[in-house]
């Protein structure tokens, strides 16, 4: 199927088709070779909404279908993950969609069922294939008996520092083994706790300057702080209200690592209209909760791209007019555009 084939697919709405319709738009998805960062949305607001309407079998049919993905949908993904193994496995498996955090998270939820799978996946991270042993064998771990600890304790004494250590390690409690990769892991998290803790504070400054500003009315005065926030054109900034749904600026809210509920405050705030009922409200929590960060500063980074894009579109004329006057003997050459225009 072609990329208009799963556009088409995209905009039926008729509810009484939710389950071939889901099955037709991840079927269609996965057919093209390289879908655009548009296409992937579409089929996240296509498929998020349906997930509790579906079957069993159907989820277990996409999860499948996804897994062999190259650009699977991470928001879908996710949501597959968090379901029961006989449905999440081949996204545990062999999904490119789901990061280390993301696998840890899971076993951290979920835990042996998950772990088994994810253990096998290929060039899994070392300490997650250690947590996931010490999960399956915490036996392993267990003390040995008396008479061998005294044993042991007699004979230790001519031994070197390193074999009283070894020896030390045997007689850990149960458990010793899960709560050696508890602390790899936290090891290994430690950098992006580390990296994320000075973007808390920005992000405080930056929530604090959108709220008043959307709360006072004027559009102008909260693009302006969304652009400052983003460190985009003002014009960006512009393009992500006008819309007539929120999904830019939930892309926007996401990048700053804005909490759900400030991050309702603020969109409520600029699309009163959008949640008239209750049912509203949950839905743009499920979407604010599934939308990937790093997809979020993916969205971003386009604008800011956008941004310079501009800076260099509107520099070179000025540019050109300056060159024109300087090398004219004609006086009225710097007087206008027009003059320059007619050499």
């Amino acid at each position: 199927m072609s990329s208009s084939d799963f556009r088409q697919i995209a905009v039926r709405t008729d509810s009484g088709k939710a389950e071939r319709l889901f099955r037709a738009a991840v079927s269609a998805f996965c057919s093209l070779t390289r879908p655009s960062r548009r296409e992937i949305g579409q089929l996240e607001d296509l498929t998020l909404p349906l997930f509790d309407a579906v079957s069993v079998e159907s989820r277990r049919y996409v999860a499948a279908a996804l897994s062999e993905c190259e650009y699977a949908p991470a928001a879908l993904v996710r949501r597959l993950c968090e379901e029961p193994v006989d449905i999440a496995a081949p996204l545990l498996i062999r999904s490119r969609a789901v990061s280390d955090i993301d696998l840890i998270a899971l076993i951290g939820r979920h835990g042996l069922p998950h772990a088994r799978a994810i253990a096998r996946r290929k060039d899994l991270n070392p300490t997650i294939a250690h947590l996931v042993r010490a999960l399956e064998k915490p036996h392993l771990a267990r003390a040995p008996d008396s008479n061998m600890n005294a044993t042991a304790v007699e004979t230790t004494a001519p031994m070197s520092t390193q074999t009283t250590f070894n020896v030390s390690e045997t007689q850990h409690e149960p458990g010793a083994g899960a709560e050696n990769a508890r602390r790899r892991l936290r090891s290994m998290m430690r950098a992006e706790c580390e990296a994320t803790s000075t973007t808390t504070f920005v992000a405080a400054d930056a929530f604090v300057k959108l709220r008043e500003t959307a709360l006072t009315g004027n559009a102008a005065f909260f693009q302006t702080a969304l652009a400052d926030a983003l460190d985009i054109d003002f014009s960006v900034a512009q393009s992500l209200t006008a819309n007539r749904n929120y999904a830019s600026l939930l892309a926007a809210l996401r990048a700053l690592d804005l909490s759900e509920d400030r991050a309702f405050l603020i969109t409520a705030a600029i699309y009163p209209g959008q949640f008239p009922h209750p049912q509203a409200i949950r839905a743009f929590l499920d979407r604010y909760r599934l939308l990937h960060r790093e997809a979020a500063k993916d969205k971003v980074r386009l604008w800011k791209a956008e941004t310079l894009s501009r800076a260099i579109r509107s520099a070179k004329p000025a540019n050109g007019v300056t060159h024109a006057a300087s090398n004219s003997d004609d006086p009225m050459a710097s007087s206008g555009l027009r003059v320059s225009s007619r050499k």
